[in-house]
Order: structure tokens, then C-alpha cells, then sequence
């Protein structure tokens, strides 16, 4: 809390000396710059005024701003970038304060063929997006492709972890902004919504877009009107690529090493069915009575670990009719990796009696298939069309084996030892077409549209799960306390959703600001279908039955239906369900107006429309459904105070809201190894009342510091807790009537050296924050119906996920050489202070993940004009993550190490 203060302190004495210590400069030039050929904005253009020191760049936007030191009735504008040739503009002021001045550029032809591609590619430079984020008038956070490649980052969710106050869990697809995850996260492709294929999740895993489909990635967190209104940590959008270089073709092999996979080299084994691309024709047997039908072993199959990636990228453009430009972009890209761990898992009760007392050896496998097209038709100066066209692809399998003690399946800990085995596997194929529209349709008036068409497949086909014990004697006998100890599990889930974006702006009379109103739609169908499958032993045969635990199908297979077990799940439907329509509907409004030369404001309005319907069956519960309906009215301000050129005070406030999701939503189960969680149908949205203060400022190209000091209160917040029950369920409820986040972001990027071919740079960020919330038991049973009863431990506790230290770090070097050659060395660190995993209840203490640090190591050098060559080294300290539950004497519940991660690539330019 002390150093909170402090630091408010700070930025508090920051605004009162800059305002009154800066005079206003009066005078001076804008203007923007395009690329003659196309029509494109460039960015990251040298503007100067000839014979001063006044200098700047353009933002993405290709908008540049400057003052004169004194008043001068003409001058000379330079405005210079690689590839292009040098443009001097003669500029009269003629008695007035300001000129704009448009400038157009023009590339120096094929012999620098390789230097323009490469410029006109890095328009999300580092450079690039600082000038954007100090010229716009909302609070914006990018990293861009340029940076993703100085940092090796592979893919999306990696690249959102670089950003101030963003963490990612360990084991998980999950990120967390500013301690808030899943449901307080919105994802977005090219500002279009993106549906998920996890259905415990609300948003995609991120870890799936590769970044070679990826221009930037950027976080939201301080809501505008423009957003969705289930907002609470941030709005993440994704920005595919936008090709509009001349001819590239590019290939480039690979592969990543995991240590701990190595060691399995020989032993590495993994379920049957899958194939070596993430992709299996496998389906569960639609009727399974009568006869066993199942294709699948229940026996393993030792895998030959082989690691490896290839891609493909290729782009033109080529010029059509005497204004037109279509611009074609295609990436294909596979990669799989190996991995493998051994550690702690295990559950105990609230006075610390192991319940499952278990070791987990885990080998893992992912391939991830990604392709994506892209099509630009700039129409001409006024009017351009993108469409995009997105496939993904991503299997992942997982092999576990559990072996420990088991409370239910004996007394004897030393002797009567139990073995779970779980075999996974599961696909996520998802298909994205996106249209976009820009229009100039005059010299005030802008339209933009976007359309898009979802797909999302998500399948689990046939997860296997056995359990069997060893006697002292060394002999095998297969546990059946429950039927559903032994078993086979399926669940297919269908997502379309159509969405819809429309806005228009119309620019206020002397560069004042514009107006906008717009239309955000959303659509979507979820159907998600779920078999478990028991194989019920007969009574006695687990007692008398010897077993091979390395030839299962002799017992659990063909051979033993009917004689040895039975098959129960078919209670009248072979497959449980539940479906799902969401219809959001939203109108929005914003003014932006330069209230004064330095003060600019953003007002905005949001109105969203809300219905969202499920129904469900489930064997264990009632057949039910409901409709969730809300109107949210969503104001929010914006404010940019320009201290000077270089420094700027930031204001955002705004409400919106947190949304249940479908799964949240149903009274049906979904089960776990060690817990069940199930839905509840009482569950309503959560409002959010969002503050943010921040000071930014740009002291070189290229260079930035900022503090932010942020607040959230949150109003009847959703959590996932424990509820009293004989089988003790995890549901989801309204847990309180308010909770806090609170905190402070520190940001830095600082060149150390920045020579004509040589720089050395370094970036750092912080966030150091504090998150509360309090239950209220009564509040739960009462809203419920006496449904849900909750007993925590603790009266009040953080939000799962929150950390209250965050750090990312990074040192890097770059040498440009003749011919196009360079090389880049990074090392970056992250870390993340303890974080809640889960919260206690009936006298369980919480369950908290200790602090973690990572080390890597990035080298990427062009060799010559053709040939590139990327090393990489990850998670090089290779700490061991940790959760602890929280009882009087603290108990290490999960535990494991995930090895260090060697990458070798080559990509060859034609």
C-alpha cells in the first residue's frame, strides 16, 4: 500500500511541474505521408525541418506534428525512409500558425527491391507504434511484428505476456491483465470478435496463432465505446498480417528441443489414433450396447520424438486498371513439440490427511497447423477491401500416469499402492473469414465496416482413464471403488457466430476532432455433446482378477465386455448436452474534441443489447434451461493532456460489464480427475467501474517511460468455488457484493546505444498490485434458492490468478552490416510473485502458485541477403513451479519442472 502511494505521489508531482514549467509552442507544420504507388500511409518517416534541430516521425497513420523554435514565414520539410528517395517540401506559413502539408514518397525502384519489401513490412515497428501510441488520443499498448522477431516470441499469448502487467499461468492457455483472467478478457481478430474452442473457457487460446500470421497485438486496458462491453481486464486484438510489399517468397525449416523430452527419447509414449499432424478420424461408437465398438487400444504406443517445424510464406502485388493495387499474401506454417515432466499432484483434507497422495509422470505432445490468407484491394486513394481468410488447427495429447496413494482405494499407504492412468487428446480446428471495408467518402466523412463468419470445432474423442493397485506382493488388480473409475470419455463441441462491425466519423471544422456513432453485432450457436462411457466391473473380479497393466485391452477391451465389466452411460440418450445462442446487439457514439492546443477529450456512450439462452440434459441432473437478458448503458471519458512534444498526461474512466458464460450457465457436469465442477443456472453479470491515470513520455524515436496508476471496483464479481456437498462440487456464483483491484504500472524502453549500425536497448515493465474481495454465503444461498451453499475458509481473499508483482525485462543488441546483413542478440526475464489458484472452503486452505521466474536467450542473423539463421534458448533456469495449499502447516500439492527449450531455425529468401 506504502509503495502505491508513493508512486501516485509521483505522478501526481509529475503533472503539477509539467504544467506549469511547459509554455505552448504556437506554431509550426502537419501533415501526412503516403506511398505514391499505393496509397498507403508509411510509417516511421524522418520528418525534419533543414538547418534545425526540430525533428520527429510518423505514426502509423503516417500523420506527423511539429513546432517551430520561433516563427518563420518559410521553411524546407526533409522527409527521408529507407528504400525511398528523399523529399524536400518548400512551406509558407503565410501569416498563419499552422500548414498542413501532404507528402508523397516514391521507392527508389527494383535495385533496393529487398530494402523496400523489408521497410514497407515493419510498419508495425517498434518505432512505428510508440508514434502512434503518442499521438493517439485513447491509451493503446502494441508490440509489434518487429519486436516479436527481436524476441523470438512463437505466438500470440507469449507476445501478450511482454506487455505491463500481463502474465500468463503456468500450464495453462490462460493470460491474466492486471490479475483478472479468462472471464474479464476479450479476444479479437482485426477488432472482429473470435468464439472459443475450449468449453471451460471463454476466450481462444492465444498460444495458436502463430506470429507469422500476426502484424501486432494489442491490449485495451481503458475501455472506450468502440469495445465490447464485457470488458474488465483488457480487450486483446490480434492484427493479421496486411501485405503490401513487392514479390516475396520465403521458406524456413526448424525445430525446438525439450530437455525433459530428450530423456524419454526411448520411453516416450503416448495414446493410439492421433497422427503426427495434430488430426484423427477417430469417433466415439455412436451405440455402444450390445458389443464393444471401440477402434482404440487402451495400451499406450511408444512414439518416435521427432521435432521439427516448416513454413511458407509468399506475397505480390500487383497493380490493376489506373488507380488499383491487389495485394496477395499467403502464410502455411506446422510445428510440434515434445514435452515431459515428473512431480508432485496430490489433494489433502483441511487437517492435512492425504486424500491422493500422488507422483505424475506426464509426456505431451502438440502440433499446431496454421494457414492464412490475405487480400487487399486498395480501390484507389479513398477506397480499400481486406479480406482474410484464417485456418488453425491444434492437437494436443497428453499421457498421464498417477501412482501414489489412494485414500478410497485402501488404508495401507506403503503397500496398497494405486495407479491412475488418463491418455488425452484433444483438437481445436478453427476457421475465420473476415471482410473489411475503409472509405473516404469525402474530405469529413470516413466509413469503416468489417463482416465475418466463425467456425470452431472442438473435440476430445476419446480420453481413456484406468485405475489399478499393486498388492504387497507385486501383483495387479484393476480399482473399482465408483463404475466411472474406469471409463472412456467424449465431448464434440460446434460454435458459428457471425459478427458485424459499422462505424462512420465525420471531422469536426478546424481540426477540432470528429464524431462517430457505430454498430457492433454478435451472433453465435454453441452445441457441445458429452458421452462418458463406465466400464463397470463385475462384482468381485477387481478382488480376484490379476491384471498386466501393460496389456489392458485383454481385460478392459473385446474379450472382457459382458464377462468381466459392463458397460454403463446409455440412461436412455447415449450423449449428454447442452447448447447455447448468445445475441448481442450494441450502438455506440463518441466525440473526440480538442477541448484547448494541448487538451483532447473522448466522451463516448455505449448501449448493448443482451440475450443469452442454454438448455441442457444431463443423467444427474433435471433436463432444464433459462435466458439470460441485460440492457448495459456504458459510459466512458477519455482525456490527453500534451504536456509538450514529448510528454503526455493520460485520464479513462468507464462501467461495463462481466458475462457468464454458456458452461457457467448449466446444471451439468463436467469431471476432473480430483473435482466435478457443474454449472448454475442463477448466475448473473458482474458491473465494473474502471480508472486509469497515466504519464507518458517519449524522449528519443524509439523511446519511452510511463507510469499508470489504475483502479477497478467490481460489483457482485463471479468466482468458481468450492460448494458444500457430500461430493463437494466446484460451481460458479455472484460470491460477494463487491472486490478491488488497484495498482501501479512502471514501463520503460532506453536506448543505451544507438550508433548508425550498432544499438543496444533495453525494456523493462512492472506492475505491482493488489486485488480483495469479500464473500458472502448468505448472498450465495439466497440468490440460489438455497441451491448453492458456499463455506469459505476465508472471509475475503485475492481474485484467482492475481499476481502483486509482476517484471518483464529485456536487454538486446542489434549489428546491421553491408548487403542486408544484421544480427540480434535478446535475453529477456519474467516474473510473476505468488499467485491464488483457488479458493478454500470448509476449512481448506487456499490453493496458491509460489512466484516463478524464466530466463531466455534469442540470436537471429541474417547471414546474407538470402539466408537467415534464428537460435533460441527458454526457460533456461528451468525453476520448478510449485502450489500450496494453505492450511495451518502449509502442504506442496503440485510440483514439477518443464525443462529447457532449444530452437534451431533456417529460412531462405528467393
Amino acid at each position: 500500500m506504502n509503495k502505491l502511494n508513493y508512486y501516485v505521489v509521483l505522478l501526481i508531482a509529475a503533472f503539477v511541474f509539467q504544467v506549469t514549467a511547459v509554455s505552448a509552442q504556437q506554431f509550426g507544420v502537419r501533415g501526412r505521408v503516403l506511398d505514391v504507388e499505393n496509397y498507403q500511409p508509411l510509417a516511421g518517416v524522418s520528418i525534419r525541418i533543414a538547418n534545425t534541430q526540430q525533428a520527429t516521425s510518423t505514426n502509423e497513420r503516417g500523420e506527423f506534428s511539429l513546432s517551430l523554435p520561433e516563427k518563420a514565414d518559410t521553411f524546407i520539410l526533409v522527409s527521408t525512409f529507407v528504400g525511398y528517395k528523399s523529399d524536400s517540401t518548400s512551406v509558407s506559413l503565410n501569416g498563419k500558425d499552422w500548414e498542413f502539408v501532404p507528402v508523397a514518397l516514391v521507392n527508389e525502384g527494383s535495385t533496393l527491391e529487398e530494402v523496400v519489401v523489408v521497410r514497407r513490412r515493419e510498419r508495425v515497428s517498434e518505432i512505428a507504434l510508440l508514434e502512434e501510441r503518442k499521438a493517439s488520443s485513447l491509451m493503446l499498448e502494441k508490440i509489434g511484428a518487429q519486436e516479436l522477431s527481436r524476441k523470438g516470441v512463437g505466438d500470440a499469448a507469449a507476445a501478450v505476456s511482454q506487455l505491463s502487467g500481463v502474465s500468463k499461468q503456468e500450464g495453462s492457455t490462460q493470460v491474466y491483465v492486471r490479475g483478472l483472467g479468462d472471464r474479464y478478457i476479450s479476444t479479437s481478430l482485426n477488432g472482429l470478435p473470435i468464439p472459443s474452442s475450449n468449453p471451460n473457457l471463454k476466450n481462444i487460446a492465444l498460444d495458436i496463432f502463430t506470429t507469422d500470421v500476426v502484424d501486432f497485438v494489442g491490449v485495451d486496458k481503458s475501455h472506450h465505446s468502440s469495445l465490447s462491453g464485457d470488458f474488465g481486464g483488457a480487450t486483446v486484438n490480434i492484427g493479421s498480417k496486411d501485405y503490401t510489399g513487392s514479390r516475396l517468397f520465403e521458406v524456413s525449416v526448424g525445430s525446438t528441443i525439450n530437455t525433459n523430452a530428450i530423456k524419454q527419447w526411448d520411453n516416450f509414449y503416448l495414446q493410439q489414433g492421433p497422427n503426427l499432424f495434430g488430426y484423427s478420424d477417430y469417433k466415439a461408437p455412436a451405440d455402444a450396447q450390445g458389443s464393444y465398438h471401440f477402434k482404440n487400444s487402451w495400451d499406450l504406443e511408444k512414439k518416435t520424438v521427432t521435432p521439427f517445424n516448416f513454413g511458407v510464406k509468399a506475397g505480390d502485388s500487383f497493380k490493376v486498371g489506373d488507380e488499383g493495387r491487389l495485394s496477395l499474401f499467403a502464410v502455411f506454417n506446422f510445428a510440434n513439440g515434445y514435452g515431459a515432466r515428473d512431480g508432485v499432484n496430490s489433494n489433502f483434507s483441511a487437517q492435512g490427511a492425504p486424500l491422493k497422495d500422488l507422483r505424475q509422470s506426464q509426456h505431451s505432445y502438440t502440433a499446431n497447423t496454421t494457414g492464412m490468407l490475405n487480400t487487399n484491394y486498395q480501390i484507389n486513394a479513398k477506397h480499400k477491401l481486406t479480406y482474410n481468410f484464417m485456418y488453425v488447427n491444434a492437437g494436443n495429447q497428453y499421457s498421464d500416469v498417477f501412482t501414489g496413494f489412494i485414500r478410497d482405494a485402501g488404508s495401507d499407504a506403503e503397500n496398497y499402492r494405486g495407479t491412475i492412468n488418463r491418455s488425452t487428446f484433444s483438437s481445436t480446428q478453427l476457421l475465420i473469414n473476415q471482410l473489411l471495408g475503409k472509405h473516404t467518402l469525402t474530405d469529413k466523412v470516413d466509413l469503416n465496416w468489417g463482416f465475418a463468419y466463425n467456425h470452431v470445432k472442438g473435440d476430445m474423442p476419446d480420453r481413456l482413464q484406468s485405475m489399478y493397485r499393486q498388492d504387497a506382493n507385486g501383483d495387479h488388480y484393476l480399482i473399482r471403488i465408483n463404475a466411472a473409475d474406469n471409463h472412456r470419455y467424449t465431448y464434440y463441441l460446434k460454435e458459428n457466430e457471425i459478427a458485424a462491425n459499422v462505424s462512420g466519423s465525420y471531422k469536426l471544422d478546424g481540426d477540432k476532432g470528429k464524431v462517430t456513432f457505430g454498430y457492433n453485432g454478435k451472433m453465435k450457436e454453441r452445441s457441445f455433446d458429452v458421452m462418458q462411457l463406465n466400464f463397470n466391473i463385475k462384482n468381485g473380479q477387481q478382488e480376484t482378477t490379476k491384471i498386466s497393466p501393460s496389456n489392458l485391452d485383454e481385460y478392459l477391451g473385446a474379450s472382457g465386455y459382458g464377462n468381466f465389466y459392463d458397460l454403463i452411460g446409455f440412461a436412455g440418450n447415449a450423449f449428454q448436452y447442452y447448447n447455447g445462442d448468445q445475441d448481442i446487439h450494441a450502438a455506440f457514439a463518441n466525440i473526440e474534441y480538442k477541448l484547448t492546443d494541448r487538451l483532447t477529450g473522448v466522451l463516448g456512450l455505449r448501449y448493448e443489447n443482451i440475450k443469452q439462452y442454454v438448455d441442457f440434459y444431463s443423467i444427474e441432473y433435471r433436463k432444464g434451461e433459462n435466458t439470460l437478458k441485460k440492457n448495459g448503458f456504458l459510459p466512458s471519458l477519455n482525456l490527453k493532456y500534451e504536456l509538450n512534444e514529448r510528454n503526455n498526461l493520460r485520464l479513462g474512466a468507464s462501467k461495463t460489464y462481466t458475462l457468464p458464460q454458456f458452461k457457467e450457465r448449466v446444471r451439468f457436469p463436467y469431471e476432473e480427475v480430483t473435482q466435478v465442477i457443474v454449472g448454475n443456472q442463477y448466475l448473473y453479470a458482474s458491473d465494473n467501474y474502471n480508472l486509469d491515470l497515466k504519464w507518458e513520455m517519449f524522449p528519443r524515436e524509439g523511446e519511452l517511460y510511463s507510469i499508470t496508476a489504475f483502479g477497478k471496483y467490481i460489483q457482485n464479481p463471479i468466482n468458481e468455488i468450492m460448494v458444500s456437498s457430500a461430493s463437494n462440487d466446484i460451481s460458479y456464483a455472484n460470491t460477494g457484493d463487491k472486490g478491488y483491484v488497484y495498482g501501479v504500472e512502471l514501463e520503460a524502453k532506453k536506448y543505451l546505444l544507438n550508433l548508425n549500425n550498432n544499438k543496444l536497448s533495453v525494456g523493462f515493465n512492472t506492475a505491482i498490485m493488489k486485488t480483495e474481495q469479500k464473500f458472502n454465503p448468505d448472498k450465495v444461498s439466497r440468490e440460489t434458492d438455497g441451491l448453492l451453499n458456499i463455506d469459505p475458509t476465508n472471509p475475503s481473499s485475492k481474485f484467482t490468478g492475481a499476481s502483486d508483482f509482476i517484471v518483464n525485462a529485456d536487454l538486446s543488441y542489434v549489428r546491421n552490416f553491408d548487403g542486408g546483413k544484421n544480427i540480434s542478440a535478446t535475453v529477456m526475464y519474467n516474473y510473476y510473485s505468488d499467485k491464488l489458484n483457488a479458493i478454500g472452503t470448509g476449512g481448506l486452505g487456499n490453493w496458491v502458485d509460489k512466484g516463478m521466474g524464466t530466463l531466455d536467450f534469442v540470436l537471429k542473423s541474417k547471414l546474407t541477403k538470402h539466408i537467415g539463421v534464428d537460435l533460441a534458448a527458454r526457460n533456461i533456469l528451468n525453476p520448478t513451479f510449485e502450489r500450496w495449499q494453505e492450511n495451518a502447516d502449509p502442504i506442496r500439492v503440485l510440483s514439477y519442472k518443464r525443462g529447457a527449450f532449444f530452437s534451431l531455425g533456417v529460412n531462405y529468401r528467393f
